[in-house]
């Protein structure tokens, strides 16, 4: 009876542990650089190296196969005036994550020095989309 019951004690007890084991701690994990910029969760480097490296075979694919990101138009602009880089997005799309703002956003030097990068048309966050509507830092 003894062996019996230090049995089920040690059975319980590796049970519990087993159980305090295998259950998920929360993660602050991302889809991809978009809802990481935004969420900032944890802070620090949020771009995953393949997505985010101009040099990678799978830079913005993700974006470009979802039929967000529809091209990009380079604007060789005489001086003074600042050459564009123009990314037409398709915020329509159901799995875009984002909406439009009604019109082109530039940022100045924003594709670097003396390249204005232009949104077009300007995106914003769409807050009914499930992963931003559970970010922790939106």
């Amino acid at each position: 009876m003894r062996k019996w019951c230090f049995g089920t004690v040690v059975g319980i007890g590796l049970a519990a542990v087993l159980m305090v084991l295998a259950t998920p701690r929360p993660a602050h994990a991302f889809i991809h650089e978009i809802i990481a910029a935004i969420c900032r969760a944890p802070a620090g480097d949020v771009e995953p190296p393949g997505q985010s490296s101009p040099d990678s075979k799978a830079f913005t694919r993700a974006l470009l196969a979802t039929g967000f990101i529809v091209g990009t138009d380079f604007i060789d602009n005489p001086a003074p005036a600042n050459d564009q880089l123009i990314i037409h997005f398709d915020p329509t799309i159901p799995n875009s994550k984002f909406r439009s703002v009604g019109s082109d956003v530039t940022i100045p030097n924003g594709a670097g020095p003396g390249v204005d990068l232009v949104l077009n048309p300007g995106v914003e966050v769409d807050p009914d989309f499930a992963a931003h509507a559970h970010c922790t830092n939106f």
